[in-house]
């Protein structure tokens, strides 16, 4: 097992787990793999963006993104988004989420954040009870989203 920064050749895998594992609903039209290599790329040139995976069995099977965003407030310290928190199914009860959160909260420390914040459309209790054993709390703020 190796946790490590996603790299362009694991677009297939990552595709895969975004495809069948995060979403109820993946897009019907053609992906263009191109693009998604260009932007594992952007993550990897950037000190903002990343892009964590789990490699297990030589295949992808767990994911997470994290985001670094400068702010003006707290005095000037960045605060960290966690997206797409993702294990294929055959992996999953075996700790890979669990590590790439601790992996993400250790970077947004090393970055000074002074918050990171994730979100989930999920509402089973386990899946709630899997984010607050990682050390997120339910927070009393309100998500609004609007998508485009």
């Amino acid at each position: 097992m190796l946790i490590r920064e996603a790299e362009e050749k694991d677009v297939l895998d990552i595709k895969d787990l975004y495809f069948n594992f995060l979403t109820k609903y993946p897009p019907k039209e053609e992906q263009d793999i191109e693009a998604w290599k260009q932007l594992i790329n952007e993550f990897n040139k950037s000190e903002r963006l990343y892009l964590l995976v789990v490699e297990e069995d030589n295949r992808i099977v767990s994911s997470v993104q994290l985001a670094i965003i400068p702010s003006l407030t707290h005095n000037i310290r960045a605060f960290a988004v966690v997206e797409n928190v993702v294990t294929h199914e055959a992996y999953r009860k075996k700790g890979f989420a669990s590590m790439l959160l601790q992996e993400a909260i250790k970077i947004a420390q090393n970055k000074n954040c002074y918050k990171i914040s994730l979100e989930t459309g999920s509402n089973r209790e386990s899946t709630l009870n899997f984010y607050k054993e990682n050390g997120f709390e339910m927070d009393t703020k309100h998500s609004f989203l609007k998508r485009l």
